[in-house]
């Protein structure tokens, strides 16, 4: 083999995409409103990036909800909380899930399981997404015990009512929490 040609071929093997994720890579798509995102949200981020190489934690908006933090914002507050791992990005999407997943290259889906009623509509949604796109894999991941019983609603309720919410969202988020409840005061 020419000394040039292996050049070029290693470089290949090298080639990086915009996120700076091999080209190639196993990526995984986290998806969710993520309105805000918490503890037990970045806990399953960190978990998705020792079995993929990509995550792109994707940020859908409900059609007819509004969210407790604009969809622009959130996404901030979601690459502040990354920011320590350069293999996760953030994304919009909007439509079935798949076809974003398809869009992306993403291999996989994944879900986190909360022991609270979360097993019966994930596994619908993951049989309708293996139905669609039967290449692309549905991943559960279960959060610590101390994570389980949180969701972002919870978090909001919490703060609403003057409860001590930040032990359970990332510091980003709670500065940016407490901003909003002193803006509303």
């Amino acid at each position: 083999m020419h000394p040039d040609s292996r050049k070029s071929s290693e470089e290949g093997l090298l080639a990086r995409s915009r996120s700076g994720a091999p080209l190639g890579a196993r990526t995984a798509v986290y998806p969710g409103s993520f309105d805000p995102i918490t503890k037990g949200h970045v806990e399953i981020i960190q978990r998705a990036l020792r079995l993929f190489d990509r995550v792109i934690v994707a940020i859908g908006q409900h059609p007819t909800k509004k969210g407790y933090f604009p969809i622009e914002e959130r996404q901030q507050l979601i690459d502040a909380c990354i920011a320590d791992y350069p293999r996760a990005e953030s994304a919009f999407f909007k439509g079935l899930m798949v076809n974003f997943c398809l869009d992306v290259g993403a291999r996989a889906i994944i879900r986190g399981l909360r022991p609270m009623g979360d097993f019966e509509p994930e596994y619908q949604m993951g049989l309708a997404n293996r139905d669609i796109a039967p290449n692309i894999e549905t991943v559960f991941l279960i959060p610590r015990p101390t994570q389980q019983f949180i969701s972002s609603s919870l978090i909001r309720e919490i703060a609403h009512h003057g409860g001590q919410f930040e032990r359970y969202v990332p510091k980003p988020v709670a500065e940016a929490m407490r901003a909003r409840l002193a803006a509303k005061r």
